[in-house]
């Protein structure tokens, strides 16, 4: 990953313990956005294991992550991803 650009997000826990992820993408799914972001821990593994954010305006306006509970909604987002991926791979090929 070091060919590519990083976007560091820093995230602070309830515990006030802060982690930062790399944002991959953003992808939108019936109106709503998700923010795709790898764990800086996982940055040098050959499997990356991504995490997906629902990104929600909160009462200042501004734009915050929280985790995705329903497990349709969250199915539906990796749907989407996945064909993301694959319409990728077709262009790489061709």
């Amino acid at each position: 990953m070091s060919d590519q650009e990083t976007n560091w997000i820093t995230l602070v826990d309830e515990e006030g313990q802060e982690h930062r992820f790399n944002l991959l993408n953003i992808v939108e799914v019936e109106d709503a956005k998700y923010a795709v972001m790898v764990p800086e821990t996982q940055e040098n593994e050959e499997e990356e294991e991504a995490v997906i954010f629902k990104i929600e305006t909160d009462e200042k306006g501004e734009e915050v992550l929280v985790d995705i509970e329903d497990d349709d909604e969250f199915a539906k987002v990796c749907e989407a991803l996945e064909e993301m991926i694959d319409e990728e791979d077709e262009t790489d090929e061709d």
